[in-house]
């Protein structure tokens, strides 16, 4: 994964940021000592950072166990966020446009550090259809969006940890095989995933870029793979490309 300098003097509010991360909706809530353990740090400071944080409403706690969660601050802080995001702004009426057109899940997602973020969703009109969760992150290796963005952002590799989780038996997980796929995904524009994230599952997948032509996010097509055949992926991967290039800013 990357590493970036921390500026000088922040260290105390990179540790809190760093406290708040470890939140995840696999683990939604956690006691002091997993926050020391996770974090790296003494319990001694975990606890008074942990103090920051909640008379900040940053975090909260369950009165029943002493555990620590995500406090009504965070959730302020995120809807504010969404609302205020440009890209998803620009990005909302595409999503319903290629859901419409294409009958299937429409998603726009940004990375965070390994991980890809869902921005924003319209679903598919099927019945059965993927449906995931606005603010849900998946791992950047398995995802047609995380694919895109590693073949095309400077250094996207360095976002990858040195060992990488199989989610299913189709999950790539060799970094020499991630790579040379990431070289076929820049000939042609646009990035696949089949079984690789769920078994039954296929993604299609393509950068969303700035004015100044840096990789913002990706757009992505998905649904059940019965429905993904292998020539549809590729008429969707061509239907993507052409809606990012529209997204992109023109100054």
């Amino acid at each position: 994964m990357r590493e970036t300098a921390a500026p000088q003097g922040a260290q105390a509010a990179l540790r809190a940021i760093r406290l708040l991360k470890l939140f995840t909706s696999e683990a939604p809530e956690l006691q002091l000592a997993e926050l020391s353990y996770l974090s790296g740090l003494n319990k001694t400071t975990t606890h008074r950072l942990l103090q920051a944080l909640l008379s900040e409403e940053l975090l909260d706690r369950n009165p029943g166990t002493g555990a620590y969660r995500l406090g009504p601050g965070m959730m302020a802080l995120g809807v504010q966020a969404l609302s205020s995001n440009q890209l998803r702004l620009r990005a909302r009426p595409s999503l319903k446009k290629l859901a419409e057109e294409t009958g299937e899940t429409a998603t726009l997602e940004v990375p965070i550090d390994d991980t890809m973020l869902i921005l924003d969703e319209v679903s598919s009109r099927y019945l059965l259809g993927a449906s995931g969760n606005v603010g849900t992150r998946w791992p950047i290796h398995a995802t047609s969006t995380g694919k895109a963005l590693m073949a095309f952002e400077q250094n996207g590799l360095n976002r990858l940890r040195p060992t990488l989780l199989p989610l299913t038996p189709q999950t790539i997980v060799d970094h020499d095989v991630l790579r040379r796929q990431l070289g076929d995904i820049r000939r042609r524009g646009f990035a696949e995933t089949v079984d690789e994230l769920e078994e039954g599952f296929s993604g299609i997948g393509a950068v969303v870029r700035g004015s100044m032509g840096e990789v913002l996010g990706a757009l992505s097509i998905c649904g059940p793979s019965g429905r993904l055949s292998e020539s549809r992926r590729a008429q969707l991967g061509a239907v993507l490309c052409k809606a990012a290039t529209r997204l992109q800013p023109r100054y």
